[in-house]
């Protein structure tokens, strides 16, 4: 299942800055964010783009606050309250003013960016995730949007199969829960 590849990219960096700066559980464990926020915001922008550069401390900062409020947009597609995430999603695109800019760059064809109007790099990816976020939303695949359903775990997901059917954040949470049920069944260790 692929929106475009820019907004595949965006929804991806969306579900790695939640996963990296967001506190909650993780494969069956507390998680919180790393101590070296910086660390934790770049890793997640690389989930969607492996080359992005390192992010300062402020930057992180403000990146950690635009995490936990596109939180809210995947608990409450998870919820079935598609109204709650749009309306979230549309005061993002609002705040940041959200805009469309063709651009060409590392060999790439012309595609589409979004940026925000404020010129940081915490409001341009604020603008881009949004974005991305509300192409699927205003789409039937809005309920590719998720948060994990293992025993313990609250990360995030979007989902680009086929079928549509996941409902793990990962391969550990499912073969987790896989292991759990065979356990349960008697079978195993």
């Amino acid at each position: 299942m692929d929106f475009n590849s820019h907004a595949d990219a965006i929804v991806r960096v969306a579900v790695g800055l939640v996963n990296e700066l967001t506190a909650g559980e993780r494969r069956g464990r507390p998680f919180a964010p790393s101590r070296d926020l910086a660390a934790a915001a770049t890793e997640g922008l690389r989930t969607g783009y492996p080359d992005h550069r390192e992010v300062t401390e402020e930057e992180a900062d403000e990146l950690a606050e635009i995490a936990a409020r596109l939180r809210v947009v995947f608990d409450a597609v998870t919820a079935g309250d598609v109204d709650t995430a749009a309306v979230r999603v549309n005061g993002l695109l609002e705040e940041t003013r959200a805009r469309p800019l063709l651009q060409r760059h590392d060999g790439e064809p012309w595609h589409l960016h979004f940026h925000g109007s404020g010129g940081t790099v915490a409001g341009d990816w604020a603008a881009s995730c949004a974005t991305g976020l509300a192409i699927v939303l205003g789409s039937e695949f809005h309920d590719r949007l998720g948060v994990c359903t293992a025993p313990h775990c609250d990360r995030v997901y979007v989902d680009v199969s086929r079928n549509g059917t996941r409902r793990f954040c990962g391969t550990a949470c499912q073969n987790r829960v896989k292991t759990a049920a065979f356990r349960a069944r008697g079978k195993g260790p």
